[in-house]
């Protein structure tokens, strides 16, 4: 079975979402925690402005304070040429870079058009080259809460003009959950045929739970990375009420019980994503972390015992 490479967005993509502030200390505990579970990557945190995201206002603390486990790359999304500035001091394995392949939604989200985003990032590209690997992130790849379908050939006309710069990944995302498996195995074999030598990444959400189906159809396609998030925490403001990422321990589970090699250690992963809901304050949508493994049985009533000593 193929090889599966999962990256841990849930300090920054999970809890840049969250009402209430997660102490720095929390923050550094998870991620040491996290690093010794098998991940890939860990999106630490965002170089965002504090005023934009009051959430991750503590990235300089974070980056500094965690500790580097080999083989985990620590990665940052930086929007501008500033954060990559700021983000360089602190070491990052990889920057993470972000826009919207949907015009509407990167207005809405990011205040300007494509091009003026595109122009910006081809910026920072310029900036990390030889000092630090690039990915980009291209949102609403499977859909546009405001326009609709997003055209897979404009998806592979940004995700080429990426390419050409070249970053060393692509992550396509399905930022408000409206991907069905259909489309992402189309997705998927257009990506292999045209940025094959790249970092191929998928990020889902469970918006409307087809999360891990999605998963799984990329994986039949030859797809081996997924962002995910601990416990499925995260969102978009465009889809209200919804749940986020779709869970990293529970995609993790579904796959091994597949036969397929994550690298993640679940039991330990599982412990961790139990001490989620303390962090955050509240529950979280995964399941297996409540359910435990399909290994995981239960005792035997003790009625069934007389019942088969009577049959």
């Amino acid at each position: 079975m193929t090889r599966i490479h999962f990256n841990e967005v849930v300090t920054r993509d999970g809890f840049q979402n969250e009402p209430h502030f997660v102490a720095t200390d929390d923050k550094v505990a998870l991620i040491d925690a996290l690093s010794l579970c098998g991940y890939a990557k860990i999106e630490v945190t965002s170089f965002t402005s504090a005023k934009a995201i009051p959430m991750l206002r503590d990235a300089e603390d974070v980056m500094g304070r965690i500790q580097r486990v080999p083989g985990v790359e620590t990665t940052v999304l930086v929007p501008n040429l500033r954060g990559a500035e700021r983000a360089l001091e602190s070491r990052p394995d990889e920057f993470n870079l972000v826009m919207s392949t949907s015009e509407t939604h990167n207005l809405a989200n990011l205040r300007m058009s494509r091009e003026k985003s595109h122009a910006g990032l081809r910026e920072v590209i310029a900036m990390a080259r030889g000092r630090v690997p690039v990915n980009v992130s291209l949102s609403t790849c499977f859909g546009c809460p405001m326009e609709g379908e997003v055209a897979q050939d404009e998806v592979l006309r940004w995700a080429e003009r990426f390419a050409r710069l070249d970053v060393r990944g692509l992550t396509l995302c399905d930022t408000t959950g409206m991907a069905h498996p259909d489309q992402v195995a189309r997705m998927a074999r257009a990506l292999r045929a045209h940025f094959g030598g790249l970092q191929l990444t998928l990020h889902f959400h469970n918006t409307r739970g087809m999360g891990l189906a999605n998963v799984l159809a990329s994986v039949q396609e030859g797809i081996d990375r997924f962002d995910g998030s601990l416990g499925g925490l995260g969102g978009c403001p465009f889809a209200p009420g919804a749940t986020g990422n779709i869970c990293s321990e529970d995609a993790v589970h579904m796959l091994a019980a597949m036969g397929h090699d994550t690298g993640i250690d679940l039991p330990r992963l599982l412990s961790v994503a139990r001490s989620l809901p303390a962090i955050v304050g509240h529950e979280v949508p995964g399941q297996v972390a409540k359910a435990g493994l399909i290994t995981d049985l239960h005792p035997v009533p003790a009625h069934v015992a007389e019942l088969r000593e009577k049959a």
